[in-house]
């Protein structure tokens, strides 16, 4: 067996163990870098590369080469070709190539009835035409600039995606069927109402807040769905709102729906990793709450109260200040990365990353953060790590109710832009005696992959 296959059967054992509750061989270790930072790193054009992402692989591949990590460099997937297509307001390029998002707000409180009754039939009559300029148009037009902008999409991410598959194959890094999401009551202020918006209707119309998060759970249960068959993996979750809120208003509007959505997820067989941002300190006892090996990665924290309180049951990630590698010295940062290991490392259930990701990393700030890697690989292995089987026997049932779920939340959408394959049969009879077990997935892949390129518009 090659080196690279040794170190990505390593790696699969230890993810393995680490999704299970088991003490892993060694704290696995996600990097701080993303295609922005990969990019800026190898002092290449950020724009340039987003719109030629065939030069995307030499930075990823430099990054891969000189840092340690257990998982791959971010790709990311917002890219500014599809965007500009369709005129996007929520997210634009700045000057240096980044994709940035200005505040803006899609939705009216006025909408709110429209929305209750039909999320994604709002979404797309109403919303995206504010949001878009492509799409404030006739209805043909509007059809035409949305297809080609997903074409111009998928094709794309087919190139990031090829890149992807290299990078895993040469480096050991394990593949693992991945999605991303949002929580409601995030996704609602995020760009339908705005931070301000959603601040003044929790006040002048709570209950149709209320209504409003949980029409949206089971459209963004679905959005996590990774495209995998694969129990192992993760879908991610940012938390955004939760800080800016009072305890009485996060019980009521925040924690019901994302509580129901991670669970949901997590009953799919799917790993949840939620991004907590900011300072969420005053709510960790609802975290508890959460399916039993939920990964948690901090912004804000003390990591000593937050082992103490969802260690056991959870799985932590992040507290490490990333600033630590702009203005510390290299025994500083090794010295902060060890820290960290002695509180959060004892008893498993925790993976080494920042507090958030890096954008720009040159000279010193590139050498202290190879050095805080490698001190991690090197220093964070466990004497008691688990070494039995570490197999899922619950893999089947597990993808089988993911089948159920999602059948119940497509039958579920009340939309004239939806149609499950049971609606679409019923209306052509002649594929009567044809191999429905092959023409109704097909179809329904497409009903999906527009689904979820009209939901990624708006998170």
């Amino acid at each position: 067996m090659s080196d690279v296959k040794v170190l990505a059967k390593e790696r699969e054992d230890m993810y393995r163990n680490l999704l299970s509750g088991r003490i892993p061989s060694r704290i696995p270790i996600s990097g701080a870098m993303g295609l922005d930072s990969a990019i800026k790193y190898c002092q290449m054009d950020v724009a340039e590369v987003y719109w030629d992402f065939s030069k995307a692989e030499a930075a990823l591949d430099k990054v891969c080469q000189d840092f340690p990590s257990d998982s791959a460099p971010g790709v990311g997937r917002r890219y500014p070709s599809y965007y500009q297509i369709l005129g996007s307001k929520p997210f634009i390029m700045s000057s240096d190539g980044t994709m940035q998002h200005p505040n803006v707000a899609g939705m009216t409180a006025e909408d709110y009835d429209d929305f209750i009754a039909s999320p994604y039939d709002c979404i797309v009559d109403k919303i995206l035409p504010r949001l878009y300029t492509g799409l404030d148009t006739d209805s043909n037009t509007k059809a035409m600039t949305l297809s080609k902008a997903m074409k111009v999409q998928s094709d794309d991410a087919a190139v990031i995606g090829g890149i992807s598959a290299r990078l895993n194959a040469k480096y050991g890094f394990v593949s693992m069927a991945g999605g991303a999401t949002t929580g409601p009551y995030d996704f609602m202020a995020d760009f339908f109402r705005s931070f301000t918006g959603i601040s003044s209707d929790i006040r002048r119309i709570p209950q149709k807040v209320i209504e409003a998060c949980e029409a949206i759970t089971p459209i963004l249960i679905k959005k996590g769905k990774p495209l995998g068959p694969s129990t192992f993996g993760q879908v991610g979750i940012p938390l955004h709102m939760g800080p800016f809120m009072r305890e009485k208003d996060f019980e009521k509007f925040y924690w019901p729906t994302l509580k129901k959505q991670v669970e949901a997820i997590t009953e799919m067989g799917i790993n949840v990793n939620l991004f907590v941002e900011h300072d969420f300190m005053r709510f960790l006892d609802y975290f508890y709450e959460l399916p039993p090996h939920t990964i948690l990665r901090f912004e804000y924290g003390d990591p000593k109260i937050v082992k103490e309180k969802l260690g056991k049951k959870h799985i932590l990630s992040g507290f490490y200040p990333l600033v630590m590698l702009h203005s510390a010295t290299k025994e500083q940062c090794i010295d902060k990365a060890k820290e960290l290991i002695d509180i959060l490392a004892p008893g498993g259930n925790y993976m080494f990353g920042f507090d958030k990701g890096a954008m720009d990393m040159h000279g010193s700030i590139s050498e202290n953060l190879k050095a805080v890697l490698e001190y991690v690989y090197i220093n964070g292995r466990y004497d008691d790590y688990y070494k039995g089987d570490n197999k899922d026997p619950h893999e089947a049932l597990k993808l089988k109710r993911r089948s159920e779920i999602i059948n119940e939340i497509d039958k579920s959408i009340n939309s004239k832009y939806f149609t499950v394959w049971e609606k679409y049969r019923e209306s052509h009879p002649e594929l009567d005696g044809r191999p429905l077990n092959i023409i109704g997935p097909k179809i329904q892949k497409y009903e999906d992959m527009m689904f979820n390129f009209i939901i990624n518009l708006c998170s």
